[in-house]
């Protein structure tokens, strides 16, 4: 299998490159999924990684993996020059060119599939049936969903068990009833979100990387709110993923999460 085969394994088995491409014309996005490095070899081990980063190059080499798989992309916007020394993406760049990697990056597209990264932060949080935000012609992003009806406190301590973290940081009253919830992988907690969140009734807003006056928003409007790193709100679900693709690989293949970003 060379590069070009595993993307299209990719993009049939969870969502193509297109669908990221409708995210970006119909809601002002931005993206670089697809092929990042193509070293021309045949793969002979992959590595999923959330991130291209030295430590999944480390377990990729140490796994004996010449192509890492990524959710964000490992090149996003122009680079100039590449240089071993000169930022942590040209490092990352230059390791893998230099040890022949080949490098797949899959971002919107994985974020907004039917049964993508956004789709598992749902089911991750209790959720099923959702109502989506940002629609796309199939899947999209953004979700409210009732959940069972608990209390605040025990709907944030079930969160960090199933997303294996401590680092989420809780706003609101801890004994207020939850019954349904707004959650927004990666950094999607925007004023379009918060309006949304407010229109369907959410008790609580689950998202990465909110900002000061979003937060103010939300606990004006009495919604709970849970800022999980934006690590953690992606990693659960590209791991589903990840297994997903991996039952269709005859390749040695491992998930590298990195506990200090959860």
């Amino acid at each position: 299998m060379y590069a070009s085969q595993l993307l299209k394994l990719l993009e049939d088995e969870i969502a193509p490159i297109s669908l990221s491409d409708e995210m970006c014309a119909k809601y002002d996005c931005y993206d670089n999924s697809g092929i990042i490095i193509d070293s021309g070899n045949v793969i002979t081990g992959v590595l999923f990684s959330l991130d291209l980063s030295k430590n999944s190059i480390k377990a990729a080499v140490n796994a004996g993996a010449n192509c890492i798989v990524t959710h964000h992309p490992a090149i996003y916007r122009g680079v100039k020059s590449l240089c071993a020394n000169k930022d942590v993406v040209s490092y990352n760049l230059h390791e893998c060119v230099k040890r022949g990697i080949s490098v797949i990056s899959m971002h919107l597209n994985f974020d907004a599939a039917k049964e993508g990264i956004d789709y598992y932060l749902m089911r991750a949080l209790g959720g099923n049936d959702a109502k989506i935000l940002d629609k796309l012609s199939v899947g999209g992003y953004g979700r409210a969903y009732n959940v069972a009806e608990q209390s605040f406190k025990t709907f944030l301590n079930a969160a960090k068990n199933v997303l294996k973290t401590d680092r989420a940081v809780s706003y609101g009253n801890q004994n207020k009833i939850v019954k349904k919830v707004a959650s927004f992988c990666g950094a999607g907690g925007d004023e379009k979100a918060v309006l949304f969140a407010a229109e369907q009734g959410a008790d609580v807003f689950v998202s990465a990387d909110i900002s000061h006056h979003i937060l103010v928003d939300l606990l004006q409007r009495d919604i709970c709110v849970i800022n999980l790193t934006h690590y953690c709100s992606e990693a659960y679900g590209f791991e589903q993923i990840a297994k997903k693709i991996i039952d269709k690989l005859s390749l040695p293949s491992q998930i590298f999460i990195d506990g200090e970003m959860l």
